[in-house]
Formats: structure tokens, sequence, C-alpha cells
């Protein structure tokens, strides 16, 4: 995709008023039963990333429930296009950042669909400062509330439920791995939950319930022009090697690729970083 101009809308955002649209329908992919049968849980799965997650996820042959906070068209909107790859769609609106209501989301999918064999916990917020003293407590705890708490919540209450050799994701970030000057509570969220996946790779491991994370760049989504300001929206992506964002079609794959014990059955506690041709030191 080429470079955004500037542009802003409401928080949380949506995805029918951004220019250019991102692609996040995965219209060109194909899937073949890597996921037949499965039941998944796509925490933030409304648009953007989580948009094209769950049509993948349904392309490979799974139902798919999705949890978000209240961009209502957006839900609709992936459910069709959940529903037109043959599968099920469950959407759940509420507060992430909420602990019974992370509870009851996890509950009400595996009621609804007799299980679940697949977390993607991809849920986050954000907002920059221009100034570290700016960074109010009120804001701070909000981030670690939605990004951190409410990861553990979900994850606390889902994991249980998963058989042996199930499937959870969580979404890092590459400010989770390298850190950003203006996005501070959100960078060391994401980091937290980074460490998260290390911690329940470990944790989970006699039970063979593969726990990884995937760390994207700059990609696309209605959250950009929802938190950052017009003039951090112009242009943005534009500092990747690539010289570009992504769009989430090209992230979605990477969660495909840790949902299915076909590809990633000796993989546990991996990060995986698509961010644009972006070296990272190990």
């Amino acid at each position: 995709m080429t470079q955004p101009d500037a542009q802003n809308q409401p928080y949380p955002g949506r995805t029918e008023p951004m220019e250019p649209r991102p692609r996040d329908e995965m219209r060109d992919y194909v899937g073949r039963g890597l996921l037949e049968g499965k039941k998944a849980l796509i925490a933030g799965g409304d648009s953007g990333i989580g948009r094209a997650v769950a049509v993948a996820f349904a392309k490979e042959g799974a139902d798919v429930a999705i949890a978000y906070l209240e961009e209502h068209d957006d839900a609709r909107h992936t459910t069709e296009l959940v529903e037109e790859a043959g599968r099920s769609c469950l959407i759940m609106p509420g507060d992430l950042g909420d602990e019974q209501h992370c509870e009851d989301v996890v509950a009400r999918a595996a009621a609804e669909f007799g299980g679940l064999d697949v977390v993607v916990a991809h849920h986050a917020t954000q907002a920059p400062v221009e100034d570290f003293a700016e960074l109010t407590t009120a804001q701070l705890t909000r981030t670690y509330q939605v990004n951190v708490f409410g990861v553990f919540w979900l994850l606390r209450a889902a994991i249980p439920r998963l058989p042996d050799g199930g499937s959870v994701i969580i979404t890092g970030s590459v400010n989770g791995l390298r850190g950003n000057k203006t996005l501070i509570d959100y960078a060391t969220s994401k980091a937290a939950v980074m460490n998260l996946t290390d911690c329940l790779a470990q944790h989970y491991v006699d039970r063979g319930i593969r726990v990884n994370c995937v760390a994207p760049g700059p990609v696309w989504t209605p959250l950009i022009p929802a938190t950052l300001p017009e003039n951090k929206v112009e242009g943005f992506g534009g500092q990747a090697p690539m010289g570009r964002p992504a769009d989430p079609d090209e992230i979605a794959p990477s969660y495909v690729f840790f949902a299915s014990g076909q590809l990633s059955s000796y993989y546990s506690g991996q990060t995986l970083a698509p961010i644009g041709g972006e070296i990272q030191a190990s």
C-alpha cells in the first residue's frame, strides 16, 4: 500500500472512513483446511489485523468468535466475511479491560461452539505523549488494564478450556522489542505480554499447548488515525525499510502459521516479527 495522508477520526476507529482503505478481507487468500473443525476466539477481531485473521481462520475451516469494544459496523462486516467462507461467527462487544467481561466472552464462546482450540489475544489501546511527564496515571492504568491485565484475564479463563495441543497467540509489537519515545506505556505493555508468551509457553509445555507471539511493525488499521495526531498519520510506516506500512492481509498468515499444528507443532515461546525489513538484534 501507499503511505496515508493526514487524517484522523474518533477513538476506537472505524475502517470505512480510512483513506486508503486497508486490505483486510483476505480476498486473495486460499485456505487448505489447516484449521478444519477448530473453534477460535479472537479478542480484538472486528477490524484491521483481527479481521484479516478471522477471515483467514474461517477460510482454513475454523468457526470464529470475536470480542471487540464497540465498533459494531466493522464487527458485522467481519461476520459477513466469515460467513461467506462458510463458517460461523459470534460477535461479543464490550470492554476487554474489564475482568468479568474477559471471563464472560471466553465462557460464551466456549458454550456457543462446544469448546475452544485457538485463542488470539489481539486487543490493545494506545495514546502517544510528547513528554513523559504528560503521561497521566489514568492513561497508564487504562493502557495496562486493556493491554496487559486484559490479556492475563482472557488467557487465564481460556487456556484451561483448550485441549492438549491447543494454540495461544498473543499480539506483541515492534515497539515491545525496541521501545517508542512517544508510545511509552503502550510499548512497555507490549513488552510485558511478549514476556508473558515466554512464561506461558514454559508453563503449558507439558500439555502440548503452544503459546507464541506475533509482533508486527507499522500496520494500517483503524487504531492509527484514531489514536495518532494527523502529522504522525501522514506518511505512517515510511520509516520501515520497505518504505510503507503493512496491510492487515500481509500479517494474518503469521497467525495461521501459529494456529496450525501442522505448520508449527515444534514452535512455542516464539515471536514472529513481520516488520517490513527492519533487522532486530538477537
